[in-house]
């Protein structure tokens, strides 16, 4: 694939582009993985080259696993590059905590008309960082959020735990789960002991275009299929513009991916390593393959008809 890497320091974003071999002048952001350069970045790239796009991939910098204060400029900067470089429009598509990243995002630039958030919430978290510290992986930054805006923190909901307490949370929910990591209980106990503010809420009702949202019930990181149905409410109460799905899947696990995204990262072996990692996809791994092949299929559909309007 042709790439052209950007850095923080001397384009204003960390990144690469993955220019469509077959030619294309549309451009998805992708928020899949830790770095723009690694493996299921790039699985995300052909996946969506095969559905007639560029794309250009993003994290916050070299191998960051944390989120502490990103600034929304960077994705604001990545989207006037790609304009000013025959895109005539402008997607985006994240996963996991970069599911929540890519409705924040299109809820700011009206310029995003295609938006993808898979196990997104419906709120904006505390910062965190991942790494090694005092034996945890993972730890909540006081006082940050995971966005910023105009060089402040955007409004967010805080953890109820603190370093360490917070990973030993995640620890003991784990621990004979049968998940490779279960952090539900983070956010349940986080979400009981204060009412969310609005502020702190995405404002999905701004989002331009296409949207479409998707979770799971049996997500074992957060409650993905209840922070969609609340979007779903919430887009049901209030004005918008955009054409929406709200998707929710009893069953899907936290990786509610295009089926065929997914084979391209393990054409051998998807079926052993979900179920390794997830209980669910141990319990119902037909239920689990049909609802990635779903939404493969939806996302596909949406794509398509994007880029020929």
């Amino acid at each position: 694939m042709k790439k052209q890497f950007f850095s923080n320091e001397k384009d204003g974003f960390y990144g690469t582009y993955y220019e469509n071999p077959k030619g294309a002048n549309c451009a998805m952001i992708g928020l899949f993985g830790d770095d723009p350069n690694d493996f299921m970045a790039k699985c995300g790239a052909k996946w969506l080259h095969k559905n007639g796009v560029n794309v250009m991939c993003m994290s916050p910098d070299v191998k960051n696993y944390g989120h502490v204060n990103f600034p929304l400029e960077r994705i604001e900067t990545s989207i006037k590059w790609l304009k000013s470089h025959g895109n005539k429009k402008i997607g985006i598509m994240g996963m996991s905590t970069a599911g929540m990243d890519s409705l924040v995002a299109a809820s700011y630039f009206p310029d995003i008309t295609l938006t993808f958030g898979l196990t997104p919430s419906d709120f904006v978290w505390q910062g965190f960082e991942q790494g090694e510290k005092d034996g945890c992986k993972e730890w909540p930054i006081p006082d940050a959020s995971t966005l910023s805006w105009q060089g402040k923190p955007l409004a967010y909901m805080p953890f109820v735990y603190a370093h360490p307490e917070y990973y030993h949370k995640i620890e003991e929910e784990t621990k004979g789960s049968g998940d490779i990591t279960r952090s539900t209980h983070l956010f349940i106990d986080s979400e009981k002991a204060r009412e969310h503010t609005e502020e702190e809420m995405i404002k999905v009702e701004n989002i331009k275009g296409k949207l479409i949202m998707v979770g799971a019930d049996d997500d074992s990181f957060w409650e993905a299929g209840k922070y969609v149905r609340r979007m779903d409410k919430r887009l049901k109460e209030r004005p918008h513009e955009c054409d929406y799905e709200a998707l929710t899947y009893e069953h899907g696990t936290h990786f509610v991916l295009p089926e065929t995204m997914l084979r391209k990262a393990l054409p051998v072996g998807l079926k052993f390593v979900m179920k390794f990692i997830f209980k669910a996809a141990k319990d119902y791994p037909k239920e689990c393959e049909q609802t990635r092949k779903d939404i493969d299929r939806r996302l596909s559909t949406a794509l398509k008809q994007w880029v020929a309007e």
